[in-house]
């Protein structure tokens, strides 16, 4: 057996950055985002090329009828708040996707499901808003005993301490490693 079968999988959980930011504090989040989309997409690149599976995890914006192409073809129309960001972090053809109606990856979708699927132990997560969503789903991921590991660098909230706290939390109270993308080795 493989010393990475033997540990576990990686994979790389791009939490909510298909996007409408159409909500209070949305154009800063949506400008808190853009580096930070960034960040995942290079990221993104690097674990694709190890083999490591993508998946989407995104609202559904309370469409229920929906699937990644119908978000990703809202959140990239023109003159949309989170076009660049969706566009830069379109889903590839062989990236997953989970649509979830409330905060947390694990609440109410297949998410548990297609992680035990692919033999995956071990989960990048990255995206946002890090004290809501990424913080609700590295949670309930350390509550189902995975691996977590979120990139500081590729997550964002409202408002830079808001993430910061988040981060903290994930730190103090999950045990979670919070590095930067780039000295990741999986």
């Amino acid at each position: 057996m493989r010393k990475q079968e033997r540990e576990g999988r990686f994979a790389l959980v791009i939490l909510d950055m298909l996007n409408l930011f159409d909500f209070p504090e949305g154009k800063e989040l949506s400008r808190a985002s853009l580096p930070v989309a960034k960040s995942i997409l290079r990221l993104k690149k690097r674990l694709k090329a190890k083999k490591v599976p993508v998946i989407y995890v995104n609202d559904n914006f309370g469409k229920w009828q929906s699937n990644w192409k119908n978000v990703f073809e809202v959140c990239s129309a023109e003159g949309r708040p989170g076009r660049d960001i969706a566009r830069i972090l379109k889903p590839d053809d062989d990236d997953y996707f989970v649509l979830k109606p409330k905060h947390s990856g694990f609440y109410s979708t297949t998410f548990d499901l297609l992680l035990k699927h692919l033999k995956v132990q071990k989960l990048i997560l990255t995206g946002i808003a890090g004290n809501i969503c990424v913080l609700f789903t590295a949670h309930d991921a350390h509550m189902r005993d995975y691996q977590v590991i979120v990139p500081r660098d590729c997550t964002a909230s409202n408002k830079r301490s808001e993430n910061e706290f988040a981060l903290r939390q994930m730190r103090e109270a999950l045990g979670l490693r919070t590095p930067v993308s780039s000295s990741l080795r999986v």
